[in-house]
């Protein structure tokens, strides 16, 4: 456990309340990296939607341009390109200028869309979205290694289409697949060798549903002759703390009721079940989808995450939900960064503690030494000046 070390970070739909207003609301988004970036947060992974209101990022490259200008460390992830949506030739292009413009923090995720109102908008019917998803991967990664790639499907026409750019990544810029219940990412990523992104809860049935996808992906990977690698597998919790529990349940009063709201009548899948009207944070806490308390309690939560995963993984990323004000929002960030992330990173105090508790164990005889060293020097001067 000592040589664990988790990767911390965010991932940004983001999740904004239809009575905001959307500029001041994307300024925050921006506002939030730039504070993550502050509290030594590793990644921030942002998303494509088009529909329903309330996630209002459709260009997550546009995005990470603009934040790694007002940014020093953070890494910076599409979270993810919806790749039924675009051309893979065009995507392919931006995403490896994007890896130039960021000096490679850019991070490349991918997906099939999950607002099933984007693909009906495009008249893409959701039976093709996951085999469109693995059509364009295959091309994409071709391309991102800058290879030439001849290859008609249905949905797009590429002759001898190449890149104007090697990767300024190396070897390549870094790249992820979600993945929720179904295998279809995993087996993708595993394929091709790449990190996974486990979204689709903490329950403990999730957990398992997890643990089960990286199964596939490593079955997936040894096939395709690529070593699974956990430290590629992320996975995406809720969490938000305070200096007590009591003030953690009140933080998230200020906007989980508009969250449940969304993910129980447009979302694809409820988090909060509808007839849960009593106390929507006990449910999220008690069902283990969220941390809802101290710092403690969340050190506690990673830990059961861990213990889920059946091994270990790489990086835990905190679904930003906007539940507390920002004010709150900000404290809960820098609480955990402050309290929690040492614990998994390489326990990072262990030797402040041994250095502590060793000079502790020392003061009755050291540190008598030294006060009668001390007083010592101050009899001798006095004496001198008698």
């Amino acid at each position: 456990m000592n040589d664990r070390f988790l990767k911390t970070g965010v991932f940004l739909a983001p999740f904004h309340a239809l009575s905001e207003n959307p500029l001041l609301a994307l300024d925050r988004d921006m506002e939030l990296l730039i504070h993550l970036d502050r509290l030594n947060y590793h990644e921030a992974w942002i998303g494509e939607h088009h529909s329903g209101g309330f996630e209002i990022i459709s260009c997550p490259e546009m995005f990470i341009a603009a934040a790694a200008e007002r940014t020093r460390h953070i890494r910076l992830g599409t979270g993810v390109v919806s790749l039924p949506y675009h051309n893979p030739f065009t995507v392919a292009g931006r995403l490896m200028q994007l890896d130039y413009m960021t000096r490679g923090r850019a991070m490349f995720g991918v997906g099939p869309g999950s607002l099933v109102y984007d693909a009906v908008k495009m008249g893409l019917r959701p039976e093709d979205q996951r085999r469109k998803l693995d059509e364009s991967l295959d091309v994409i990664m071709e391309l991102m290694q800058g290879r030439m790639v001849t290859r008609k499907t249905d949905w797009f026409d590429l002759q001898e289409a190449r890149l104007q750019l090697k990767s300024y990544s190396q070897p390549m810029m870094e790249m992820a697949v979600a993945s929720s219940r179904s295998p279809v990412g995993a087996v993708a990523a595993g394929r091709h060798g790449i990190g996974m992104i486990s979204i689709g809860g903490t329950s403990d049935e999730a957990l398992a549903a997890h643990a089960g996808n990286w199964g596939t992906y490593e079955e997936s990977a040894r096939a395709s002759g690529k070593a699974p690698d956990r430290r590629k597998w992320r996975i995406v919790t809720f969490a938000h703390v305070a200096e007590t529990r009591e003030q953690a349940r009140q933080d998230v009063r200020f906007g989980l009721e508009d969250f449940k709201r969304y993910f129980s009548e447009v979302a694809t899948f409820p988090i909060i079940p509808p007839d849960i009207t009593t106390d929507p944070a006990e449910y999220l806490v008690s069902s283990g989808l969220a941390c809802i308390g101290t710092p403690g309690d969340c050190v506690r939560h990673f830990e059961r995450l861990w213990t889920g995963s059946n091994g270990g993984f790489g990086g835990v990323l905190l679904l930003a939900h906007n539940w507390a004000d920002w004010p709150a929002t900000q404290r809960s960030y820098e609480l955990m960064a402050r309290y929690v992330h040492p614990h998994f990173q390489r326990n990072s105090n262990e030797l402040r503690d041994w250095s502590y508790n060793d000079a502790r164990a020392k003061f009755q005889t050291a540190g008598a030494q030294s006060k009668a060293a001390v007083q010592a020097a101050i009899d001798r001067h006095q004496a001198r000046k008698g």
